[in-house]
């Protein structure tokens, strides 16, 4: 074998064992975008459906911060990168103790790319909140949680 092919082939081995899995939305060769939020801030959407759904389990305040639906018992905002719904988010959070759980969700987009996470949330850790949790929606609300049959609000005209 000649020694630039074995040099090539030597080089893609190196590649793909350096490789590894992808868990955010940063596409491969870029760097990875860091998020204000750390890994265990993030809630996977069978832990909250089992809170919903747990007989006289505590209820965190849910938040939609975008414009999807509402998961049963949340309270809609609204898109939060709109001004007006970042002040109507706040002025919904003056009586909640500080170590209440939030969870804020927007649904629209992959939460990686949704401009309303990060404005959402930095709000939150700004207001002096300590339990936030951002719901772990990959793909967006329709995949990550309707199509699991998870509970929506059915109170809600959506």
């Amino acid at each position: 074998m000649k020694p630039g092919i074995i040099a090539f082939i030597s080089f893609l081995c190196f590649f793909a064992l350096s490789l590894k899995a992808q868990t955010t939305a940063t596409p491969v060769g870029l760097p990875e975008k860091t998020y204000p939020w750390a890994n265990n801030q993030l809630m996977e959407p069978a832990d909250l459906n089992a809170l919903l759904t747990a007989p006289n389990g505590s209820l965190p305040v849910i938040f939609n911060i975008g414009a999807v639906e509402d998961i049963k018992g949340a309270c809609h905002i609204g898109a939060v990168n709109n001004a007006p719904n970042l002040e109507a988010f706040k002025k919904q959070l003056t009586n909640i103790s500080k170590s209440t759980q939030i969870i804020i969700y927007c649904g629209c987009c992959p939460f990686t790319r949704c401009p309303n996470i990060q404005p959402a949330f930095l709000t939150l850790k700004k207001l002096g909140f300590t339990n936030i949790k951002v719901l772990d929606l990959p793909v967006n609300l329709k995949t990550n949680w309707i199509a699991k049959g998870y509970p929506l609000d059915k109170t809600v005209n959506n």
